[in-house]
């Protein structure tokens, strides 16, 4: 479902009943969302119309998927959300009947071999990534979180939902950027006091136009808002620094990743912040870098980041191997470079994980070069990420034809869509005679560019 009431009634619904949330991307198309419902194993599926021709054929196919639900209609073969809410008394757990170690949430991210893995997440796990973001950012029951990010991503669902009930705070939900004026707008007549958002919005808000003669009138009708949080991508420091002087409101870049619930680290409100630093561990969370042995580096030095703590997953849903290669000693692998200063200050670096971070959606190279080398002219296909000013990065694809093929770019994409979301389509297409080879054979992506 895209942003609604209806998404956090149906979530609350689910876990008071013991069951398991599965939040499926509302961008994906029907091959996407049809492995996750398979392999979690999904039984009931609350949607909307706009999405009902991506999921009925689904249902015809999977014999765990029993029940589809929608929350703005009716027919013949599916139920209503609110007709199953007037026609049912309520049947409250005993309270303490939900063990906070049981999974409340599989959350799926994408893999580097193209096949996304469920991160198991406990109630426990978002609990204490809750208690310990309110203490960072000193919540309070009068504040107003804006929810403009989409729900089935993590780090807008633990931070602008999850976050702001548990401290008994407002939310006030967006189901569109666009038009961007009407994000404005609610902020304004909403009194929104926590702005949370991605570097992109950051970079748009930024570098926005204000007459002069306006700026003080703008500044006194986004008063209330006494924070702006950054995360799922590295913020520029540029952007960082024209945000704070145009606006006059903090922005705290953090650091996370879905298998931590999400929130690892901030810069925190009150005390030094580093621009170019995703801050501190929050409360109860450790920390370190190691080397490729697993043994702990020193302050400055660049290695893989570990994380420990409560709100680290119990692990991937039927993926024992992934598992074992992430948890180890109760230290979460997070694919992640980074060092740490002598502050205990986190850098991150660069990405251990062949990784493409297009607007804080996770893009894997493998799973786009799946679908291209399917189609019967191309015989090779590589995919890298390159910089983007508005996206931070988008996908490019580098292509090389069966012999006396020829194709269009827009052909390509135009193939692409019909399988893949979106935002995992590559911006630029480029043909290519060959790709460059490693000694063992596989395409080396540091050479094509």
């Amino acid at each position: 479902m895209s942003n609604s009431p209806e998404f956090v009634i149906a979530y609350f619904g689910i876990v008071k009943a013991g069951s398991i949330v599965v939040p499926i991307n509302n961008m994906f198309k029907q091959e996407e969302t049809e492995f996750i419902l398979n392999d979690a194993l999904v039984s009931c599926v609350v949607t909307s119309l706009a999405y009902l021709d991506i999921v009925r054929p689904i249902k015809m196919r999977l014999k765990n998927l029993k029940y589809i639900i929608l929350v703005d209609g009716i027919t013949p073969d599916t139920l209503n959300f609110y007709e199953i809410i007037e026609r049912t008394a309520a049947k409250l757990r005993p309270e303490g009947d939900i063990n906070k170690d049981s999974i409340a949430s599989i959350l799926y991210t994408s893999g580097t071999t193209g096949q996304p893995k469920g991160a198991m997440l406990t109630h426990g796990n978002f609990l204490s990534n809750c208690a310990a973001c309110i203490q960072a950012i000193k919540v309070k029951k009068t504040d107003n979180f804006i929810c403009l990010l989409p729900m089935f991503h993590s780090f807008a669902w633990t931070v602008c939902v999850l976050l702001p009930l548990y401290a008994a705070a407002s939310i006030t939900i967006i189901d569109s950027l666009r038009p961007f004026g009407k994000v404005v707008r609610n902020v304004i007549k909403k009194k929104v006091t926590v702005f949370v958002a991605i570097p992109s919005i950051y970079q748009i808000l930024a570098h926005m136009h204000i007459p002069p003669v306006f700026t003080s009138r703008v500044l006194k009708m986004i008063d209330p808002i006494r924070i702006c949080i950054s995360g799922a991508a590295a913020l520029p420091t540029e952007v960082l620094e024209r945000f704070e002087e145009k606006f006059k409101v903090p922005l705290l870049e953090g650091y996370g990743l879905t298998e931590a619930s999400p929130v690892v680290s901030l810069n925190p409100l009150r005390g030094i912040r580093k621009p170019g630093s995703v801050g501190l561990p929050l409360e109860g969370i450790e920390v370190k870098v190691v080397n490729e042995r697993g043994e702990q580096l020193s302050a400055g030095k660049i290695g893989e980041l570990l994380v420990k703590g409560p709100n680290v997953m119990r692990g991937y849903f039927n993926n024992n191997q992934a598992t074992g290669e992430t948890l180890k000693d109760n230290w979460l692998y997070t694919g992640d470079l980074g060092k740490i200063d002598e502050g205990g200050y986190i850098y991150i670096v660069d990405r251990k994980k062949d990784m493409i971070n297009v607007r804080g959606l996770n893009v894997y190279p493998a799973e786009v070069e799946r679908v291209l080398l399917r189609h019967p002219k191309i015989k090779e296909a590589a995919v890298v990420g390159i910089a983007d000013r508005f996206k931070g990065e988008v996908p490019k694809a580098f292509v090389v034809l069966k012999e006396n093929e020829s194709l269009a770019e827009s052909e390509i994409i135009k193939f692409l869509r019909k399988n893949l979301a979106v935002f995992k389509i590559p911006k630029f297409v480029e043909f290519r005679e060959s790709l460059p080879k490693t000694a063992t054979g596989k395409i080396a992506k540091r050479q094509i560019i």
